[in-house]
């Protein structure tokens, strides 16, 4: 049986992706109501992180960050205080590597086995099982649990040792945020010179500059829809992670630093629960444009 800790925005659909592919699971959230809703699709639940590694031999969490995480596993009533000898628990939370290698060493201590295998996609490729995973851990552990990552993602990447999951994650969390500031810039600068910026970026996104990031975010911006596909609250929390990391290994990274302060300002006005396409918002409103 596989537990499932965390029933959140990301966390539901992927549990109902491995319920879909045939997998029995054990469920739990902090929040009555997640479980509610879970318990009403016919998921089995249980009462605490502790009873779900009792039962299970295979125990994924998808928690907000690392103090959450360190609470569900460490914490009373945790993971840790009914793990299995030899169980695996697969930590996909986005959270700072140096806490994945803190808690692997209290699973290991317990005879346990942990990977950190965050994800990329938001809620629309967590619905339909299209997440990228990138893994960290032991690499045999890894090819343990591929088949069932692969349930929840189209691609699942082994990265390097405990830690490295996450150092990726943070890899990309930088990379779209930086891809989604440098569109704001375009779009605003094509609008105010007179441009229609529907058309620039039916102009670019075959070239160069096309990516992913340009596709998914630059609808949403021409259409003014900041409705949250991965909020900013969230894209700011691992940005922090990663200035953390950076920091501490000695590497500078000055974009990121500067973006992440332009979403610090969209927080103090109010706008952290938006899509982080919202980050256009702070280019229009320095230049006195909207772009929709």
């Amino acid at each position: 049986m596989i537990g499932f800790i965390g029933l959140g925005i990301m966390g539901k659909p992927m549990a109902r992706n491995l319920m879909k592919a045939g997998e029995e699971l054990l469920v739990y959230d902090i929040m009555p109501a997640a479980l509610d809703q879970m318990t009403g699709e016919g998921f089995k639940a249980a009462q605490t992180c502790r009873e779900v590694a009792e039962n299970c031999d295979v125990i994924i969490l998808m928690l907000p960050n690392s103090p959450h995480v360190e609470a569900a596993v460490l914490g009373a009533d945790g993971v840790l205080e009914g793990i299995r000898k030899d169980a695996i628990v697969i930590d996909m939370s986005s959270i700072a590597p140096a806490s994945s290698q803190k808690i692997e060493a209290e699973v290991v201590k317990k005879g346990g086995q942990m990977l950190d295998a965050p994800v990329s996609g938001g809620e629309p490729k967590a619905i339909d099982g299209t997440l990228a995973i990138m893994v960290g851990g032991d690499e045999q552990i890894f090819e343990k649990v591929k088949d069932i990552l692969l349930k929840m993602g189209s691609s699942a990447v082994y990265v390097g040792p405990i830690g490295s999951g996450n150092v990726a994650k943070l890899a990309n969390q930088m990379i779209v945020a930086l891809n989604i500031a440098a569109m704001s810039e375009a779009l605003v600068l094509s609008k105010k010179a007179g441009v229609d910026p529907e058309k620039v970026y039916q102009a670019i996104r075959g070239g160069l500059a096309g990516s992913t990031v340009l596709d998914a975010k630059a609808p949403k911006v021409l259409s003014g829809d900041f409705s949250p596909g991965f909020r900013i609250e969230l894209h700011i929390k691992d940005i922090d992670n990663a200035l953390q990391t950076a920091h501490s290994v000695g590497v500078p990274v000055p974009l990121t630093s500067s973006v992440f302060e332009i979403m610090q300002a969209l927080k103090v006005a109010g706008k952290e629960k938006n899509d982080h396409s919202g980050i256009a918002e702070f280019y229009e409103q320095l230049s006195g444009i909207t772009v929709r």
